[in-house]
């Protein structure tokens, strides 16, 4: 688990199956600038935690929920390397009653944090809908940086839109913003300080 000030990303588990399913099957979860697509049913998922995919293992991915300090659950993050240039693209979703509200731009430092002090990686990206107005105000307050559009990125709900691409240098992240502490179960050991 990755602690943070408010929220703690916990590594998804096969107990997760439940809410992850109800989630992604729900439109509104995903929110509006994301495509519709079909989604994994209960028993798809239950298999996905029983026997993990050699593409996850190859591509060192990693799935968390986002936690209220409370243990209440309000999104998902992710992140996967991309190869073969050895950088990380991450996503985030919150959901819709707990947007607005800092969980996001929190979760979102938490795993540059992680990132950056367990990979050799020297860039984290992540793209968002140019219409994302909420999206983009998150990857900015985590210190991401506006590289230009990439036109006619995604087909979302009937009309070809275009995303921005965000990205975050090693050089401009310099040290940890918000990771508190952090268990083994993830992989990393930090400095007692943090």
């Amino acid at each position: 688990m990755l602690e943070g000030r408010n929220v703690n990303l916990k590594a998804r588990e096969r107990e997760d199956v439940d809410f992850l399913t109800e989630w992604f099957n729900n439109l509104s979860f995903r929110g509006e600038y994301d495509p519709i697509t079909p989604q994994k049913s209960k028993t798809e998922r239950i298999k996905d935690f029983d026997n993990p995919s050699q593409l996850s293992i190859l591509t060192e991915a990693g799935r968390f929920i986002i936690e209220k300090k409370d243990g209440t659950k309000i999104g998902t993050i992710a992140h996967w390397l991309v190869l073969p240039s050895r950088w990380m693209e991450i996503d985030c979703d919150v959901i819709p009653t707990e947007r607005g509200k800092g969980y996001g731009t929190e979760a979102a430092q938490l795993i540059i944090d992680y990132l950056f002090l367990s990979k050799t990686i020297e860039r984290i990206q992540t793209i968002t809908d140019t219409r994302n107005k909420a999206s983009q105000r998150v990857l900015e307050k985590a210190g991401f940086q506006r590289e230009g559009t990439i036109r006619r990125s995604g087909y979302v709900r009937g009309a070809w839109t275009n995303a921005y691409l965000y990205s975050l240098l090693r050089e401009e992240w310099k040290e940890p913003r918000i990771l508190t502490r952090t268990t083994q179960k993830i992989g990393i050991e930090l400095c007692p300080d943090l």
